[in-house]
């Protein structure tokens, strides 16, 4: 049962909470769990002058992302940063590639989750799953979200991401303003292990 984690990051957010899905899925038995980011469209200027080139260090030694890595998987858990509620346009750009597997059916009936970070508290984190939502069920992807068993998603006394659509960070606006809190953290593991519980279920 392969599960890929496929991400973007820029100053390290998603990196932070995609190592939490990770963790979470690798959980259940007979998942193998590896982790993939898209690739960047930023030159290395741009990123020097967003203060992301210390934070993309962090995980330059993942591979990147590719359409045939989507098609060999029975899951597939989603990360973005979400840019003006819908996600990070390196993103869209990666998934603008699938054009190839789409027109053969090749994700149909496997597993697509989402998880996202937003600069503020309510910066469009819901509708950014949701509209990514779309190109998954485009697909054919049966959609896995976290339900609300996962309690941590309701508490009140905190800041916090997590919504039933999928795991969420606040992130704040760069490198320092914020890093994925215990409890978004633990959501994400959540949603990781509840993704492989799911799957495991169809490949079965």
């Amino acid at each position: 049962m392969k599960i890929s984690i496929v991400f973007y990051s820029l100053y390290g957010h998603i990196y932070d909470m995609a190592e939490a899905v990770a963790e979470g899925a690798r959980e259940v038995e007979g998942a193998e769990v590896e982790l993939y980011q898209v690739e960047e469209t930023f030159t290395p200027e741009i990123l020097e002058k967003m203060g992301a080139t210390e934070s993309k260090k962090r995980f330059e030694h993942l591979p990147i992302a590719t359409t045939d890595i989507l098609a060999g998987s029975d899951a597939v858990i989603f990360g973005t940063a979400a840019r003006f509620g819908m996600m990070a346009a390196q993103m869209r750009a990666f998934l603008d590639r699938t054009g190839g597997i789409w027109s053969q059916g090749d994700l149909i009936g496997k597993v697509g989750s989402v998880f996202v970070s937003t600069a503020t508290q309510h910066g469009g984190q819901e509708s950014t799953i949701l509209n990514f939502h779309t190109s998954l069920l485009h697909h054919g992807m049966v959609i896995v979200g976290v339900p609300y068993s996962e309690k941590r998603q309701t508490i009140l006394d905190d800041i916090t991401g997590g919504s039933p659509y999928g795991a969420t960070t606040v992130a704040g606006n760069g490198p320092d303003m914020r890093h994925p809190s215990e409890n978004e953290l633990a959501i994400a593991r959540f949603q990781g292990r509840h993704v492989a519980d799911i799957t495991k279920k169809l490949v079965d």
